[in-house]
């Protein structure tokens, strides 16, 4: 049985592994790098300036002290210096004759070895006492130079004050580099433990989903960042595999419902095609040929139910591309001429060019089949039959088909669509009810709509007609 006791540290390990936390360990590595490379050039610079000022003071002071010397003599120089050491100046002093003996000055000897009378710069430490008593070493610069009577000039300057506010600006950027590398640390841990959070709450989404529950969804929390962005995303995903998922778990339920009807009509004539034959009667060549007539009509409507159920089931329609429907608006009305010249009916296409659909042509193409096939089914002779192509003053493109037949009333129109829904005036046609149910289906797919309404009105005995129309979004 695992300890209660792990489950903290391993929190904290999914804490350190997480994505967030990493990136602010790699921007304080960086940032303490540069840091680090910011303080040495602080130091440097500021060590560098002390010195360059202090060099300045020292050089000043000893031009001062050899112009006394010019002056009036080594005699006065020496006043100058005993004056001097007794004041609060911070210079050192030290003042030889040729043969190397001290005059006069805050030095027991020169710091500088083996001088050459060349001028020369020198650091040298001084011994001296801390606060609290202890002997530390004080850091100290001087220059020495010679005389023109042979004497030795050195004059100095202790650097420790300088040093210690290096040193003491130097330990302060430390403390603040320290301070900011904490919080980035404990900031790092709360961002990373937020975006554990959201990620463990889209995970288990995921796995809940994996597991087959659907109806897990992403919480949104608001903040319109990448995450929520991420989880409406997934959100929506999962609305359209439900909807899908649905659609196929009810499509086997529908096309069993929908066949049972033809099926059943099927059964019921061979069955009676074979008693008649058992009495011998009744034509075995025209009852296959009838059992084939609805089986044909089985497939049909199998087809149609599945196309309907595959276009519900994406909710857009599959394999799109950019075409021109003009090209399919005429082929269509052209391969139904033969057919309306045979029952007697004037077919007309009026096509505007350039218009440009997005969708999957084949589907649109049978959408527009149903359609023509519906008015020259329910249009009699002498009629006519009008299919056109046109974009509408919203920009929309519709292709419609309108006839003279009996049409449909208004109370109607909305039922119509539905499957297997048949009107009294088409009882006795050939059909399953499935033709209105397809195009809706595929107007759908393709973000439009089908609409219903009345044809050119009732003529001679005759009308007052249909006209269905696919309204579809264009792009140009």
């Amino acid at each position: 049985m695992p300890d209660k006791r792990d489950a903290p540290v391993g929190g904290l390990l999914r804490l350190f592994r997480a994505a967030p936390f990493r990136l602010t360990l790699l921007s304080l590595a960086l940032f303490a790098f540069a840091g680090a490379a910011f303080l040495a050039y602080v130091y440097v610079a500021a060590a560098g300036e002390a010195r360059r000022r202090t060099d300045a003071e020292i050089r000043r002071e000893a031009d001062n002290l050899v112009e006394v010397y010019d002056r009036a003599g080594a005699a006065a120089l020496n006043t100058v210096l005993v004056s001097r050491m007794a004041g609060e100046r911070r210079f050192l002093y030290l003042l030889l004759t040729p043969d190397g003996r001290k005059i006069s000055g805050s030095l027991a000897r020169s710091p500088v070895e083996g001088f050459s009378g060349e001028p020369t710069w020198i650091r040298f430490s001084l011994s001296g006492f801390d606060e609290d008593g202890r002997p530390r070493s004080i850091p100290a610069r001087g220059f020495q130079q010679r005389l023109p009577n042979g004497g030795v000039l050195f004059v100095g300057a202790d650097t420790g004050d300088d040093q210690d506010f290096i040193v003491t600006i130097v330990r302060g950027l430390w403390g603040a580099g320290a301070l900011v590398v904490v919080l980035g640390i404990t900031s790092g841990l709360l961002v990373s433990r937020n975006f554990t959070q959201a990620m463990t709450g889209l995970t288990n989404v995921v796995a809940s989903a994996r597991n087959g529950d659907l109806t897990a969804r992403a919480a949104v929390r608001g903040a319109g960042d990448e995450l929520d962005q991420l989880a409406e995303g997934l959100n929506d995903m999962l609305d359209r595999l439900d909807r899908s998922m649905s659609a196929h778990r009810h499509a086997g339920d529908a096309i069993a419902h929908d066949l049972r009807s033809p099926l059943t009509r099927l059964k019921a004539r061979l069955e009676s095609a074979l008693l008649d034959m058992e009495a011998g009667r009744g034509d075995a060549r025209q009852a296959l040929r009838q059992a084939l007539d609805d089986t044909d009509g089985v497939l049909r409507t199998f087809s149609a139910v599945l196309a309907i159920s595959r276009l519900q089931a994406a909710g857009e329609a599959p394999n799109a591309v950019v075409f021109d429907p003009a090209g399919l608006v005429g082929d269509m009305a052209e391969l139904y001429g033969p057919l309306c010249e045979d029952k007697g009916l004037e077919i007309a296409s009026d096509i505007a060019a350039g218009l440009t659909l997005r969708g999957n042509p084949a589907f649109l193409a049978q959408a527009l089949a149903n359609l023509v096939d519906n008015a020259v089914k329910y249009t009699p002779a002498g009629g006519a039959v009008m299919v056109r192509l046109r974009r509408r003053a919203c920009g929309d493109t519709e292709i419609s088909v309108t006839d003279t037949g009996p049409g449909v009333p208004d109370f109607d129109r909305d039922r119509v669509v539905e499957r297997f829904v048949r009107l009294e005036n088409s009882r006795n046609l050939p059909g399953a009810g499935l033709g209105l149910s397809l195009v809706a289906a595929v107007a759908q797919a393709h973000g439009g709509r089908l609409e219903l309404g009345e044809g050119p009105g009732a003529y001679d005995g005759s009308g007052p007609g249909l006209r269905a129309a696919l309204i579809l979004p264009s792009l140009t």
